[in-house]
C-alpha cells in the first residue's frame, strides 16, 4: 500500500464502467430474468475487487510475476484433469458455491506476467532469443486453452500478446509480418473452403468448421448451423433506431420467441439491439470507446513501462473481446462464445474485467506529474 491522492483517482473511468454494467444488468435480466440477481452480485463483487486492488501498488503485484504465471498455468491444469464438462467443452472449475472459467483469468494474469517481463528485457526486446523466450512462455497456456477447446479465448489471448510484445518495444515490422503472415493463412483457409467445403481440417474441431461454413455460407445454413447468427441479426434489425424497450412481450421478438440460445452471454449485443435500437447499440459501442480510451490516457502517463503496459493491455483486451462479441452478433465474424465486457452474463468474465480496470486505476494513481 502506498500514500494516494484521491484528486489523482480517475473517477470519469469507473463512471463509464458502471454505467455499461447497469445496461448489462438490464439487458440480462430482459433477457434471462433468472440470471439477473447473479449479475448483480457479479458486478458488486467486481467493483469491490476494482477499489481493493487500485489501492495496492501495480508495482508490487509485478514482482510476484512467477506466482501469477505459476497460478494461471496451475488453474488451467486443474480444467484438464478436474474441470467439468458442459457442452463438448471442458472449461470450467466447479467450486460447488461458483463455477469458474480460468482462462478469462489468464488474460488479465498475461497482461501482468508480459508488463513485468518486458520491463526486465525493455532494451533487448528486439533480440530474437527474447522474442522466443515470450513465445515459448505464453505457449502454454495457448495450448491448454485450445485444448478445452476454447478457440476463440486463444485467438484473443493471441492478439493480445502481440498488442504486449509491441506496447513493449517490438519492432513494428516484425508484428506486422506475423499478422500478415496469419491474415494470409486463414484468408487461404477459407478459400480452401470455398472450393472443399467438406474438408476434414485436422487443426479444426467438427463444430468449428461448421460455424465458419455457416458464416461462409449464411442462405445455405440459414435453417440449421447458422440459425443462431441470422436470428441475432434479425433482432438487431428489428429493433430500428429506439428498440422495442426492455423486458418487452412483443409477438414478433426474437428473445421472446425463444429463436437466440445463450443470449444473455453471446448474443447479449443481439438483446441490446433488439430492445434498445441503435441508439442503445450507438451508447455501448461509445462507452466501450472510451473506456478504452480512459486506459490509454492513464497508460500515456504511467510512470514505467510496467504502467504502460498493463493499461495498453487492458484496453487490447476489452477492445479485442468486444469486437469479437459484437461482431459474431451482427454476422462480421464466425459464431465463438466470447462475452461482452461489462455487460455480458457471467461471474468470472465479469470479476475479472473490473479487476483489470483496478490495476488500471491504480497505475493512474501512480502517473507522472506534469
Amino acid at each position: 500500500m502506498k500514500k494516494y491522492h484521491l484528486k489523482d483517482f480517475n473517477f470519469t473511468l469507473v463512471i463509464l464502467v458502471s454505467i455499461l454494467s447497469t445496461i448489462g444488468i438490464l439487458a440480462v435480466g430482459s433477457a434471462l430474468p433468472s440470471a439477473q440477481t447473479k449479475q448483480i452480485i457479479g458486478v458488486s463483487l467486481g467493483l469491490v475487487a476494482m477499489l481493493i486492488i487500485s489501492c495496492i501498488d501495480y508495482e508490487w503485484v509485478l514482482n510476484m510475476q512467477w506466482f501469477i504465471y505459476g497460478f494461471n498455468l496451475f488453474l488451467l491444469l486443474w480444467v484438464e484433469f478436474f474441470g467439468i464438462e458442459l457442452n463438448n467443452a471442458k472449461r470450467w472449475i466447479d467450486l460447488k458455491v461458483i463455477t469458474l472459467q480460468p482462462s478469462d483469468f489468464t488474460k488479465i494474469f498475461m497482461v501482468l506476467f508480459f508488463a513485468k517481463f518486458l520491463m526486465d528485457h525493455e532494451n533487448r526486446i528486439k533480440e530474437p532469443r527474447i522474442i522466443l523466450k515470450a513465445i515459448l512462455l505464453i505457449a502454454p497456456s495457448l495450448f491448454l486453452i485450445l485444448k478445452q477447446p476454447n478457440l476463440s479465448n486463444t485467438i484473443c489471448i493471441s492478439a493480445i500478446f502481440f498488442v504486449l510484445m509491441f506496447l513493449g518495444g517490438l519492432d513494428y515490422k516484425i508484428v506486422g509480418s506475423v499478422l500478415g503472415i496469419g491474415v494470409t493463412a486463414v484468408a487461404s483457409i477459407l478459400g480452401f473452403l470455398v472450393y472443399a467445403e467438406s474438408a476434414n481440417l485436422p487443426f479444426l474441431k467438427g463444430y468449428q468448421l461448421d460455424r465458419i461454413l455457416a458464416w461462409m455460407y449464411p442462405e445455405k445454413y440459414a435453417s440449421s448451423i447458422g440459425l443462431q447468427q441470422q436470428n441475432s441479426i434479425k433482432a438487431i434489425g428489428s429493433g430500428q433506431l429506439q428498440g422495442k424497450g426492455l423486458n418487452n412481450n412483443s409477438f414478433t421478438s426474437v428473445k421472446h420467441g425463444n429463436f437466440l440460445i445463450e443470449s444473455e452471454t453471446d448474443f447479449i449485443f443481439a438483446i441490446i439491439g433488439e430492445e434498445l435500437g441503435f441508439v442503445g447499440c450507438c451508447i455501448v459501442i461509445s462507452l466501450i470507446l472510451l473506456i478504452i480510451i480512459q486506459c490509454i490516457r492513464i497508460g500515456m502517463h504511467a510512470q514505467n513501462l510496467g504502467g504502460q503496459i498493463i493499461c495498453g493491455g487492458v484496453a487490447a483486451m476489452i477492445g479485442i473481446q468486444s469486437f469479437i462479441n459484437m461482431g459474431v452478433a451482427t454476422g462480421v465474424l464466425p459464431n465463438t462464445g466470447l462475452s461482452l465486457p461489462f455487460v455480458s452474463a457471467g461471474l468470472t468474465s465479469i470479476v475479472c474485467f473490473y479487476m483489470s480496470i483496478g490495476f488500471v486505476l491504480n497505475v493512474g494513481l501512480q502517473s507522472k506529474k506534469y
